[in-house]
């Protein structure tokens, strides 16, 4: 039987107002605005790589800084994939990806466990891309993997140009978990744990 694998979810805080629907099975569609022009231009391509239908609204205190609105976007949206997940039934649920951008070359490694981990060894030459400072990515991939609940190996092996060094770790998140949530028709409709549950 497929799945229905949509969800929508939303946070609301004295700091920060964020909604989120997806469609893990979409053709890649995606309506961002956070507020931050480059945060919105990474979620673009996590949605078009991962084709997944993606809607982002977010309204933060920008005034402040862009750490509340980035963190909680992420928030969300790992609720959201986690949501759509469901009891993880029939996924392939690992997945690998070696993403090149130009100079930079980055590996992502994910295993859609219900086991929130984050192992990030990734360094920016410059302290910001654009507007947003570079600190904020690493935030970013800490608050998505604890509320997808999967664990999530990002390393930047080399790469000199920051923009670069995070579109390759945006793409290949999206092409890795792309492959990691596909579902496997040897699977039929089991989990793919020998425990019987990946609810962590």
């Amino acid at each position: 039987m497929a799945q229905n694998r949509t969800a929508r979810q939303s946070r609301q805080t004295a700091e920060t107002t964020v909604t989120v629907a997806l469609d893990l099975d979409g053709t890649g569609a995606a309506k961002i605005s956070t507020g931050i022009g480059f945060l919105d231009h990474m979620l673009e391509l996590f949605a078009r790589h991962g084709l997944i239908d993606l809607e982002v609204e977010a309204k933060g205190d920008l005034h402040v800084d862009m750490h509340h609105t980035t963190e909680d976007v992420a928030i969300v949206l790992g609720q959201a994939v986690r949501e759509a997940l469901g009891e993880r039934r029939g996924i392939t649920r690992y997945g690998v990806w070696h993403l090149p951008m130009d100079e930079t070359l980055t590996r992502l490694v994910v295993d859609v466990s219900g086991r929130p981990f984050l192992v990030w060894k990734v360094d920016f030459p410059s302290a910001t891309v654009g507007a947003m400072d570079t600190e904020l990515f690493r935030e970013w991939f800490q608050a998505f993997a604890m509320n997808a609940g999967i664990t999530l190996h990002v390393e930047t092996f080399y790469g000199v140009n920051s923009h670069h060094i995070a579109e390759s770790c945006f793409k290949g998140l999206a092409r890795c978990l792309r492959a990691a949530i596909t579902i496997d028709p040897r699977e039929a409709d089991r989990i793919p744990s020998t425990k019987g549950s990946l609810a962590g």
